[in-house]
């Protein structure tokens, strides 16, 4: 059984002012899927990850200091490849895939629209893109787990507020309409595989006190492809990880 965690570090190199390391040897996950780096590789401290026993891939922005993914591994992969071969998002060091054998696990890091029109605008060409390029991925690896910050809430139970959030992005109708698109064209939402439980979210604005008061967002998942289903063993959302305003998500499953 791997034990897979999705963690969107917001700056990694805060994360690990923050004690990023402890945490890590506690949790050891098998591969930690990381998002919102906002580091380039020579900033990363590398040795210190592989010291712990990972192998390290990163795939970082061109603009410094913004977005970028990670991987880190304890098992070797076949293959690890860097971005969708689509210069819009690869400039922003949006997804690394690693094969294992017959399955891909893929970190990504889908665009926010929070900042406006103009980016907002983006994430939807991005979902579109995302879709198509994972229908063509499948044709040639059809087992796919998929961990990241989706930056979208897909049902009114992921959100601690659907009312006032229905028009704020993240929660938009066709953001959540992609969403359901998405799982329906073969994929399991790990978490709500498990746990139907109110009350579960991955990411609290730093604002009003959100997290102490729990007034969180869902929006990192574990998605697998359907044919993982009967592989799945369990779940779990680790609140009490605190090195960024997301926490980590983590999925087990047999290889």
């Amino acid at each position: 059984m791997k034990k897979i965690i999705t963690y969107n570090v917001n700056g990694i190199r805060s994360a690990i002012s923050k004690g990023l390391f402890d945490w890590l040897v506690a949790a050891s996950p098998d591969i930690l899927c990381l998002q919102e780096t906002k580091a380039q590789p020579d900033q990363i401290p590398t040795l210190d990850f592989e010291a712990l026993g990972y192998q390290t891939y990163w795939f970082s922005a061109k603009k410094k200091g913004y977005s970028g993914t990670g991987l880190l591994t304890k098992v070797q992969p076949d293959r690890v490849v860097l971005g969708m071969d689509m210069p819009q998002y690869d400039d922003e060091g949006r997804l690394i895939r690693a094969d294992y054998g017959e399955i891909s696990v893929i970190s990504v890091y889908h665009p926010s629209g929070s900042s406006g029109e103009e980016r907002q605008a983006f994430k939807m060409k991005w979902l579109d893109d995302f879709y198509n390029y994972l229908q063509q991925l499948r044709k040639e690896r059809p087992y796919l787990i998929i961990s990241g910050d989706y930056n979208i809430c897909h049902k009114p139970i992921d959100i601690h507020d659907p009312i006032s959030n229905a028009k704020s992005s993240g929660f938009l109708p066709e953001e959540r309409e992609w969403m359901s698109k998405f799982i329906d064209s073969g994929f399991v939402d790990t978490f709500r595989f498990f746990n139907q439980q109110p009350h579960q979210y991955t990411w609290w604005s730093f604002r009003a006190n959100a997290r102490a008061r729990n007034l969180g967002w869902r929006i990192d998942y574990h998605m697998a492809s359907e044919n993982l289903k009967d592989r799945l063993r369990g779940v779990q959302i680790l609140p009490q990880a605190t090195h960024s305003d997301h926490c980590p998500a983590v999925v087990q499953i047999d290889f």
